[in-house]
């Protein structure tokens, strides 16, 4: 199954069903199922402040903890980044600019047992 580490509080916001866009500098063609893993790294972004606000759960760093769908990348546009702004708060837990990708994410069904794993960089293949 394919995976997605994501430092934390951003991984937990995704599980929360608060965060549906992943922003990241690079895109990718993968579409489909896609665990989320919440890295043992904490952001240390100026968003930080702000993302911890939105959690509805404990950070659980370390763990795979929900299963979603991976079902578009979208370069981020001057409009894109306009309706981000307008019409959702993502914008005040991620990096939204014209140089970035919005990887949106559906569907997303927490595990009732995280699934503790070491993350990797870019989407990464775990097996039990």
């Amino acid at each position: 199954m394919k995976v997605l580490s994501i430092k934390e509080p951003y991984a937990t916001l995704i599980k929360d069903s608060v965060k549906i866009y992943e922003t990241r500098s690079w895109k990718t063609n993968y579409r489909g199922e896609i665990y989320i893993h919440a890295s043992l790294t904490q952001t240390k972004s100026e968003t930080y402040e702000t993302a911890i606000k939105y959690l509805k759960s404990e950070p659980n760093p370390g763990y795979i903890l929900c299963l979603c769908k991976l079902v578009d990348c979208i370069p981020m546009t001057k409009e894109f980044i306009d309706y981000i702004n307008r019409e959702t708060k993502e914008a005040e837990y991620g990096r939204y600019s014209e140089d970035r990708y919005a990887w949106k994410l559906e569907l997303i069904e927490v595990l009732n047992e995280p699934i503790k794993a070491k993350g990797k960089l870019g989407i990464w293949n775990y097996k039990r």
